[in-house]
């Protein structure tokens, strides 16, 4: 068995693949349930993540019901992001490849470049200079005289001080995505007792400042609720599923390690229920907590910590909140666009080269500058993420419905021009379904008739390309393995 799976991996390597796209022999996937439950633990605990909290906790729910939705979530985030993940576990292949035997070889080159290449990189740049800001002021904290370096001389948008911080945690960033999925999981196992021991504490601190009888019961001043309870409930879960809309395309590049289809499972189930649970309760103390004690709304952490008179307590504290920003940077962005990058010219590219023309690009589009104008960023962002909800939906469609869970390794692996059944190496009917449900889910953002729909558009999104997807489809199955 080993040495026909050696001689298969031979012949796609003659078909111009490179060692990055082939499918992991047994040997290579080592990863258990312990090591997803530790991937994603720690990285949900991040400077994004706590900010759009103080967002929800605005839409005028209870502070409880707030923390359930939260917790809530992590059940379609573990469904969609283990199923997603299925093929990986099974055949070893990273998340562009999955997405060929979906689209076609050709076909999966859009919905891949829109996560792998436009979103991801575009978040990644994103999350660097905001959390890059977080690293300018602990800087500053213990060497005031580094912000003033340049005398206040602006270059390209940014200041000198501002420039050398973004380089710094852009240059850990990278370093992380360079080594791949094994780096992130030992960085990731180390990383997470800490991760708790800080968000633990800062619970402990608010708590006992404000109270948890005044935590549970805390309303915000001046906010009227827009809509019903169980509506926003799901307002909230549907924001927290965007954040996920694009990692839970490339699922298989991390499940593709896996010993099993039960260990993933097993480990990123685990990790969500417990991770997001956690989450939410300590989230939702903190800001809450803080905000009652400093008697104004306090939705970034780093504008807690920054309040703190022990300087050791505020750098432990800030570090340790600018690693899990990495580790989620690395784990969502990066490293599925360097698989990306790779398959767009798999003869000449491989992983690591991807990796490195990936963070050039990221330094090239100027992130600060792109920040200028928040309003259009996050609409911009909105509509990709409308975009990829769509792409998930026909992703487990074919995967579990027309493939029947079975994917034809050689045909998946033809030679550039082969493309198994799909005419000119693209699947009309996943990109005309894809088409229809991005209509549904973005065109109500333009329709105010329609505007409930714009504010759960992932769940409409997935679930109108999955039925348009089936109904399309006919009897003929393709890349399906005999």
């Amino acid at each position: 068995m080993a040495h026909r799976q050696e001689q298969q991996l031979t012949i796609f390597k003659d078909r111009g693949y490179s060692d990055d796209l082939l499918p992991k022999g047994k040997k290579q996937r080592n990863w258990r349930a312990f090591n997803y439950f530790a991937l994603w633990m720690g990285a949900i605990h991040n400077v994004p993540n706590y900010i759009a909290v103080g967002g929800f906790l605005m839409l005028g729910l209870s502070t409880v019901s707030v923390m359930m939705a939260i917790s809530f979530s992590a059940f379609f985030i573990a469904f969609v992001m283990i199923m997603n993940g299925a093929a990986g576990s099974k055949y070893g292949i990273p998340g562009v490849m999955l997405l060929r035997a979906c689209y076609g070889v050709r076909g999966a080159l859009v919905p891949g470049v829109l996560r792998g290449c436009i979103a991801a990189i575009m978040w990644f740049g994103l999350q660097n200079y905001a959390a890059s800001l977080a690293l300018l002021i602990l800087i500053g904290k213990v060497w005031p005289g580094f912000l003033h370096i340049g005398n206040g001389t602006v270059w390209l948008g940014i200041s000198i001080p501002g420039l050398i911080s973004f380089l710094i945690f852009w240059l850990f960033n990278t370093l992380i995505g360079f080594g791949g999925g094994e780096t992130l999981k030992k960085f990731t196992t180390i990383l997470n007792p800490c991760v708790y021991i800080v968000f633990g504490s800062m619970a402990v601190w608010a708590a006992s400042l404000a109270g948890i009888d005044n935590i549970i019961h805390y309303v915000p001043q001046h906010v009227e609720q827009s809509g019903s309870s169980l509506f926003l409930f799901f307002v909230i879960i549907n924001a927290i599923l965007g954040v996920w809309a694009a990692p839970a395309i490339t699922a298989a590049d991390f499940t593709q390690n896996a010993v099993s289809f039960k260990q993933q499972a097993m480990g990123q189930a685990a990790s969500y229920f417990v991770g997001y649970t956690l989450f939410a309760i300590l989230s939702v103390i903190i800001l809450v907590g803080a905000t009652i004690h400093y008697g104004v709304n306090t939705w970034n952490v780093m504008d807690i910590i920054q309040k703190w008179d022990s300087t050791f307590a505020t750098l432990f504290a800030g570090l340790i909140i600018l690693m899990t920003t990495i580790s989620i940077n690395a784990a969502c962005n990066l490293i599925p666009a360097g698989y990306q990058i790779a398959a767009l010219a798999p003869q000449y590219l491989n992983y690591k080269s991807g990796i490195v023309i990936a963070s050039i690009v990221s330094v090239i589009t100027c992130p600060w500058k792109l920040m200028e104008n928040q309003d259009s960023i996050y609409f911009f962002l909105d509509l990709i993420g409308g975009m990829l909800g769509p792409v998930v939906g026909v992703m487990l469609a074919h995967y579990f419905i027309v493939m029947r869970g079975k994917i034809d390794l050689n045909t998946l692996y033809s030679k550039r021009g082969e493309f198994g059944e799909y005419k000119n190496g693209i699947n009309a009917k996943a990109f005309y379904a894809t088409l229809i449900a991005i209509v549904i889910s973005l065109g109500s953002k333009f329709i105010p008739y329609f505007e409930t729909l714009s504010r759960l558009s992932w769940f409409v999104g997935v679930i109108s390309s999955f039925m348009v997807y089936l109904l399309m489809q006919s009897r003929k199955k393709d890349l399906i393995s005999e």
